[in-house]
This record gives structure tokens, sequence and C-alpha cells, in this order.
């Protein structure tokens, strides 16, 4: 899916990752579920590119519907797979189960389980080798994408700036639609560690001034940065 001419989405508001297009190759961002592979390769093809043209991969986190075929591109195509340095463990199956307290809706909690199976969340791949990365890193990769750390959904949560597409890729710091009930419209992401902490580093993302806000589950926000935070913060407050 075409956001704008440098950015593409593949997977839907269910489950979402990206790719930045720039002259000298492709940044992917997120690497969705396993099965998301066959989209990112018809994208690519789309643009007359192959796997060859992926320079790297930006995780935001190290979540199971995050890391999909990260693994596959590393070890098939050499392609380095970047984390921050508190969540490569996470990113390589060491991460901590979610919490089992989480507001749900029945419809929306089943749709989501039956997406993820279907696109092969319950047979994760982790990663075995990471590159990592700290908060302000200016990546050597297409659109150079600067790091921001956001800690609070994990301990190693990232936003990925890119000024080449103007977004901000914020993986679980916030989500456009709450996988578990169906709410749509910037709030706080489900499977949060650490609800609070989260909710005080969205103001890392405001100095930004991106129009993209693209997070990891919902659709793409188009309203500008400093809209979507104080939209989460609003939908917390209530």
């Amino acid at each position: 899916m075409k956001l704008s001419e440098n950015l593409h989405r593949i997977g839907n508001a269910v489950v979402a990752a990206y790719l930045v297009v720039a002259p000298e190759g492709v940044t992917v961002v997120d690497a969705g579920l396993p099965a998301h592979r066959r989209e990112l390769l018809a994208e690519l093809a789309s643009l007359g590119l192959g796997p060859a043209d992926v320079k790297g991969v930006v995780l935001t986190h190290g979540d199971s519907d995050h890391v999909g075929f990260a693994e596959w591109l590393r070890r098939e195509h050499g392609v380095p797979v970047h984390v921050h340095a508190a969540d490569a463990s996470r990113a390589k199956g060491g991460g901590k189960p979610a919490g089992l307290k989480q507001q749900m809706r029945i419809g929306a909690m089943l749709g989501f389980l039956s997406y993820f199976v279907r696109k092969g969340g319950a047979r994760t791949t982790w990663l075995t080798e990471v590159v990592e990365v700290h908060d302000g890193d200016v990546l050597d990769l297409p659109g150079s994408p600067r790091i921001i750390c956001v800690p609070g959904h994990s301990e190693g949560s990232v936003a990925v700036h890119v000024p080449l597409v103007d977004a901000v890729f914020v993986g679980d710091a916030l989500t456009t639609r709450h996988v578990l009930t169906g709410v749509e419209g910037p709030q706080p992401a489900p499977f949060t560690d650490e609800p609070g902490r989260a909710l005080d580093s969205l103001q890392a993302l405001v100095g930004t001034g991106a129009t993209w806000v693209l997070p990891g589950h919902g659709a793409p926000w188009g309203g500008g940065v400093a809209a979507a935070v104080d939209a989460v913060r609003a939908a917390a407050a209530q």
C-alpha cells in the first residue's frame, strides 16, 4: 500500500510494517508476522525491486508481531536487523510474557488472534543476531532513520524518525486501533509493560514535527504528531 512517493505499508490495521524507499535502497521498519514476507516481496516487486534492495530492518521493539520475517531477511539475504540494546534479548525470544489483565471485547480479540495465527504468529522465528542501537543514533540506511527512545511498552521500545518521508514510526508506543477492543483512534497500546512510563515517553516524539505517525497496529495517522500525542493523552485520561 503506497502512502506517499517513498513510503509504503504492508499488512493492515491489525498488524503493519513499513517500507522507506530511497534511491539507495529500502529500509524496512518492523517485520510484522512471518507470512507478511509474501506481502513484502509483492510490494517490492511492484516497485521493480527485490530483497537485495533491502539494506536494513529497524525494529521498534522485540515482540513477536514485529520480528516476523526479520530473521529470514537476515539469514537468507544478509540484511542487518537493528534493535535497541534493551530489547535485543526480547527480539531473540527472551521477552517476558504479556500481562493477562487487558481490556477486551470478544469479537475484536478473536479477530486479532485469528489473524495472528493465520499469518504465522504461532511459529515465530526469533532473531539470532542483531545490530544494537541507542537513543539518538542516525543509521546509515536509506532515509537516514533516527532512533528515539520511547520506553514503556518495553524497556527498549523506540520510535524511528525518517525526515525523507515526514514520518515517525512508533511501533507500540501508541496505537490507532486497539487490537483487543477494536476501538479506533490514537490511544495507549495494550500489552504495555509500564503504561505510565509509555505515556510520558510520547513527549519525545513531538519535536520531530512529523506529519505521519505510523503505528504497528491501526491506521496510519496523517494529522501530525502533536495532535496524535494529545489524543493519546486524552484517551488515557478517560
